[in-house]
């Protein structure tokens, strides 16, 4: 299965750091990464890879990390993804 990971919050040190780790602990593979700052914004796009199905599950310790860590983190599968932003 492959998501669209976006990460959204004011900057602080530990956001990369605190969502890779836990993508490492749920098994999945960073495909694509992108991260900006802007005025203190930060925001981080990330196509990912995992060979768990359970979207759910990830999709749940991704926010609790977020919300650990004081951002947003939002979750859609790919194929989903794609759909809404074909023209």
């Amino acid at each position: 299965m492959r998501a669209v990971v976006t990460v959204v919050g004011t900057d602080k040190i530990g956001i990369v750091a605190g969502v890779t780790a836990t993508l490492a602990e749920l098994n999945a593979n960073i495909i694509e990464i992108s991260q900006t700052l802007m005025s203190g914004a930060f925001t981080m796009m990330m196509v990912v890879e995992t060979e768990n199905s359970d979207f759910t599950a990830l999709q749940a310790e991704l926010s609790r990390q977020g919300e650990a860590l004081g951002v947003t983190v939002h979750v859609q599968n790919e194929a989903i993804f794609n759909a809404m932003h074909k023209l």
